[in-house]
């Protein structure tokens, strides 16, 4: 799961907790941070173990997620159907969809760094959606990051690559979609628009989840870690992190994920990305890093 906010184009979760730089607990929430970004790394490897069809997938793990994350955040959620709320809700429900069927048709690796771009949407849409300007440097950054996009589908594709190559394209899009009714909400409670998105999705999913039942032992403990551990869990650790670290250093730690996941999938799946893709992936991570990094020290 990738951190992509409008203030500087790619920066950690924007709202899910507001506030940055408290001395308290930094050593051990610069720890935690790096734990999240491992748990989410991991979501490429058990997505393609699980032994059930990819709506099943996701409609499961987000059930599970959403239940833990109401149970945590009870009493500080907000479900107002505002502009904002409905934006990032369907964003996000839109990003969990199409990464999970997308990791299934392409390799984990194209799902993850594809979805990366997104802040070039954001960058893209920020001026007529928020107001906020987009500056000369970011549309270098554009040039770039769409340029790294494009050797994704130099690589010699099947039908399904080629196909989850552009959903993962698609998730990219739903993210920014995501972020930027985040940014616009940020006055309210962003964390029930995460818990809103994990809903849609579950609602979505449990017809082709009902069609898997009674689920394999194997089914079962994958879409457990999936839902409690890889998805509810690693968002309740940011929140508490986020509150607690400088955005620098926050973005630093976070980009393990895109590090760590096609790492994951190859020692445990033996799925390799192709050459133009491990190229094209370098340039994302590359343009999306430094632009964050820049944000961050402005």
């Amino acid at each position: 799961m990738l951190r992509i906010a409008s203030r500087g184009v790619a920066t950690p979760v924007v709202g899910l907790a507001a506030g940055e730089g408290e001395p308290e607990g930094r050593g051990l929430a610069a720890g935690l941070m790096a734990v999240t970004a491992l748990l989410w790394s991991t979501g490429g490897l058990a997505i393609k173990l699980v032994p059930m069809p990819s709506m099943a997938v996701t409609g499961g793990r987000s059930l599970l997620a959403a239940l833990l994350l109401l149970a945590l955040f009870r009493g500080r959620l907000d479900f107002r159907p505002t502009k904002p709320f409905l934006c990032a809700g369907l964003g996000y429900a839109g990003l969990l969809v199409t990464n999970v069927v997308a990791t299934r048709l392409t390799t984990a690796a194209n799902a993850i760094l594809l979805a990366y771009t997104a802040p070039v949407y954001v960058a893209l849409l920020a001026p007529a959606v928020l107001g906020e300007r987009t500056r000369p440097a970011d549309w270098v950054f554009v040039a770039v990051t769409v340029g790294g996009m494009a050797l994704f589908f130099l690589d010699r594709l099947s039908p399904e690559g080629f196909w989850g190559n552009m959903l993962a394209v698609g998730t990219g899009l739903s993210y920014a979609v995501f972020t930027l009714g985040m940014r616009a909400g940020r006055a309210g409670s962003p964390v029930s628009a995460v818990i809103a998105g994990h809903l849609l999705t579950a609602a979505v999913g449990l017809p082709f989840l009902v069609r898997e039942l009674p689920l394999s032992g194997e089914a079962f403990w994958g879409l457990a870690y999936l839902g409690i551990v890889q998805q509810g869990l690693s968002l309740a650790l940011y929140v508490w992190c986020i509150r607690r670290l400088r955005a620098l250093t926050a973005i630093c730690i976070m980009t393990l994920e895109p590090i760590f996941n096609p790492v994951f999938v190859a020692l445990g799946y033996g799925e390799l990305p192709g050459k133009w893709a491990m190229i094209g992936g370098m340039v994302v991570v590359g343009a999306v890093t430094l632009r964050s990094l820049a944000a961050a020290r402005r």
